[in-house]
């Protein structure tokens, strides 16, 4: 039977009232985690006010 490991991921938004992404950022981050195995299993973002996001929340795993 399959063993999992799993890693979250954080990454806060920029702006005035948040919701700013730096997608190079977020893409380095990506792929620096894919490139060690982790794979994106669930994102969402966490939400502030009027729908601006606060943060967005990456979930990863891996075999062990």
């Amino acid at each position: 039977m399959d063993t999992w490991e799993y890693k979250t991921l954080k990454l806060h938004t920029k702006g005035f009232f948040g919701g700013k992404v730096d997608l190079a950022e977020f893409e380095n981050e990506l792929n620096s985690l894919g490139s060690a195995g982790w794979e994106l299993i669930s994102c969402f973002d966490t939400s502030m006010s009027q729908g601006a996001s606060r943060e967005i929340v990456c979930v990863f795993k891996r075999k062990r």
